[in-house]
């Protein structure tokens, strides 16, 4: 078993005694290096996949059709000890506070691999839409991978973290029009949709430019996005759906951080108060990530 600094969602960062039995099927997180007696570890969403259907064998586990789910169909990290299947429990490089760690494992190999499909190249303009658990680790991928990137958010906090973290051009949805203000630099070569409302997926839309890349990752409830097909096929627009990132995705991520290039920001509470916490990132009150301790 396992004791875990957990963040509301579905991920949790363990430090692991090489001891115990398991069922068939499932061992100790530690048993992924036979030599290790105490090793630090974390699940992500993705708690495990079939390792032989097409998606497992070329690159896209997300998507395997017997995946099971870290706090839906397997146990979650609300809890002070778990199972964890040893094949998706990834190695967490030393130095890297488990704090740290568990927004990474969500928020961060989220948004790495949304910036990956939306294939941002160097100078290009990728808008964040929505800067907060996800969004301000977006603003940093973007970067890292070459992108001027434009922010957009209806929060003066969080539009200040923007800038901070290097964020090119700052937009208050409040007062400005996104996509216009896109538009008057060209229009966006990739807007990564982040924020859970479905308005800003047609403003992230309106903001491209031609050939341009919409990326969906937020998901809002019965949410519906209105896409043109004239507008679509002149302009060579693509719309793709990412969702979280692989076992590979999460080692590159904790690659970056562990070599300083990542900033994560946290605030943390008391696993009793897992039911508050989800309300407050639920109504839009937390600026970043909540992580919960034990």
């Amino acid at each position: 078993m396992a004791s875990a600094t957990r963040s509301p969602s579905r991920t949790g960062r363990s430090q692991c005694p090489a001891q115990g039995r398991w069922p068939s099927g499932w061992k100790h997180p530690a048993c992924a290096t036979p030599t290790s007696t105490r090793r630090a570890v974390t699940v992500p969403s993705l708690g495990y996949g079939c390792g032989t259907c097409r998606y497992c064998l070329t690159g896209w586990e997300t998507l395997c059709t017997a995946q099971q789910n870290t706090g839906y169909s397997v146990d979650g990290c609300f809890a002070e000890y778990f199972l964890a299947n040893a094949g998706f429990a990834t190695p967490v490089p030393a130095g890297i506070d488990p704090r740290e760690a568990a927004p990474l494992t969500c928020a961060g190999v989220t948004t790495y691999k949304a910036v990956k499909v939306g294939n941002v190249r160097p100078g290009d303009l990728v808008l964040v839409s929505g800067v907060g658990g996800l969004g301000h680790l977006a603003v940093q991928y973007a970067k890292i991978f070459g992108g001027t990137v434009a922010a957009v958010d209806i929060t003066d906090e969080k539009l200040k973290l923007a800038a901070e973290l290097g964020a090119d051009i700052v937009i208050d949805a409040r007062t400005e029009e996104p996509a216009d203000v896109l538009r008057q630099h060209g229009g966006a070569d990739v807007a990564i949709g982040l924020a859970v409302d479905d308005r800003s997926f047609a403003t992230a839309y309106a903001g491209l430019r031609r050939g341009g890349r919409l990326v969906l990752v937020a998901l809002p409830a019965g949410g519906t996005l209105h896409i043109p097909v004239f507008d679509t096929v002149l302009n060579g627009t693509s719309v793709i759906g990412s969702i979280v990132g692989t076992r590979a995705d999460l080692s590159a991520v904790f690659g970056l951080h562990a070599a300083g290039r990542t900033r994560v920001i946290y605030e943390t509470r008391p696993l009793a108060e897992v039911n508050p916490a989800i309300d407050e990132v639920l109504h839009g009150k937390a600026t970043a990530r909540l992580v919960l301790e034990p």
